[in-house]
């Protein structure tokens, strides 16, 4: 089959290249799908360059997350035939004509999501519900604070608190065109800030009458770390999704953390075991995918597209992203 493959195994973009691998083929209650679109993430970056530690038994081909036909079933399988549409998670190998996943880690695709639509939407979707529904637990009436508002888990994140009735959203990020276009989205932040020119912390005590943001969603890491914790209201969580600024901090006083009862956690999605995975596929699919419409439709959540390129042009892609000029999700199509 054809695939994107990475010359040297890491590097840079140019070593991004479209050749030949092995057709996978599908164990006990694994699905092979032949697949349309898959998703960029960050993690593909970092994996390109050898920076991606993979989970045991991942393939070294990138991606994610894709939509595509299924083509063949394991042994156990029985809710997916030849055929069926859908939309996954897998540990590795969307960048492929062919990708394995876990049965229990397909979405049927509706038929008002095109194929672009559906791959944008499983990790993205799955790591923002993880961090602010499972893992921070919003409810109704918290004040949330989601960093790196533009990217995809960022305006993936926004919506769902919004869907689960968040008194205010402030997102950041770094110019006044994302922040602008994070106001002008259906279900988008209710506050923006441009976090190079802003205090943020300032600026959540200003929007929630002194007393800071129940739930932070961050990226960032170093940067962003004590001004997170003077953000944070009393009880408040903070889910650490990555640390793109640095994983260090050379200094801070844990006092804060104390006295405000603060809960902090990493998260991570990709290494989790295929349970934990099929139980979060399982609960976003009952409480919020069903109100998942593209751009252009009326779901209370929307999936925004950046922009579309065809698998050859997978460099591109990658630069794309790694000058951050997205304000929502990269797609590739296999072509």
């Amino acid at each position: 089959m054809r695939a994107i493959l990475v010359k040297h195994n890491q590097g840079p973009a140019e070593n991004l290249y479209l050749g030949n691998a092995e057709k996978p083929s599908p164990g006990p209650g694994k699905v092979l799908v032949k697949v349309k679109a898959f998703g960029l993430n960050r993690m593909d970056i970092l994996q390109r360059e050898g920076r991606y530690p993979l989970p045991p038994g991942a393939p070294d081909i990138l991606g994610v997350e894709f939509s595509g036909h299924v083509v063949q079933v394991g042994d156990g399988v029985s809710e997916w035939n030849a055929g069926d549409e859908v939309l996954g998670l897998t540990s590795g190998g969307a960048y492929a004509e062919y990708v394995v996943a876990p049965h229990k880690n397909l979405i049927r695709k509706p038929a008002h999501l095109s194929w672009i639509e559906a791959a944008s939407i499983p990790e993205v979707f799955l790591t923002a519900f993880q961090a602010l529904v499972v893992i921070a637990e919003v409810k109704e009436g918290d004040d949330v604070l989601v960093h790196a508002g533009a990217s995809g888990v960022g305006i993936a994140a926004i919506q769902l608190a919004r869907l689960y009735g968040a008194n205010t959203v402030t997102a950041t990020a770094s110019t006044q065109e994302k922040l602008d276009m994070l106001l002008s989205l259906a279900s988008g932040a209710t506050h923006a800030v441009n976090y190079k020119t802003q205090d943020f912390a300032q600026e959540v005590k200003k929007i929630t009458g002194g007393k800071g943001v129940d739930v932070i969603i961050d990226f960032v890491g170093q940067s962003h770390w004590q001004k997170n914790i003077d953000a944070l209201a009393y009880d408040g969580r903070l889910t650490l999704l990555a640390v793109l600024s640095g994983a260090e901090v050379p200094q801070f006083n844990l006092l804060p953390i104390l006295y405000k009862r603060l809960r902090i956690q990493g998260s991570t999605l990709r290494a989790r075991s295929e349970d934990y995975q099929a139980e979060l596929v399982a609960r976003f699919k009952r409480e919020a995918f069903d109100h998942i419409t593209g751009s252009s439709g009326d779901g209370r959540i929307r999936t925004y597209i950046h922009k579309v390129y065809p698998w050859a042009e997978i460099q591109e892609a990658h630069r794309e992203m790694e000058a951050n000029k997205n304000s929502g999700k990269i797609v590739a199509e296999v072509v």
